[in-house]
């Protein structure tokens, strides 16, 4: 049987944790970044899970991990 690629896009974006739940890292951190309060950004620097509607697209882009 033919093997699986990974989405090397995917992999380099989440993680996952000894659970099996997929972790992401929060968007809005990237530019513009004078407006926005250091409560806000101490918030975005917190890893997240990924939501129950796209686990499973995001499992099917990372077979293997």
């Amino acid at each position: 049987m033919p093997k699986i690629k990974t989405h090397k896009g995917a992999a380099k974006r989440f993680k996952v944790t000894g659970t099996g739940k997929i972790k992401r890292s929060r968007a809005y951190r990237s530019h513009l970044l004078t407006g926005k309060p250091a409560k806000r950004m101490k918030k975005l620097r917190t890893p997240a899970l990924v939501s129950d509607a796209e686990y499973v697209n995001i499992k099917r882009l990372l077979p293997y991990l």
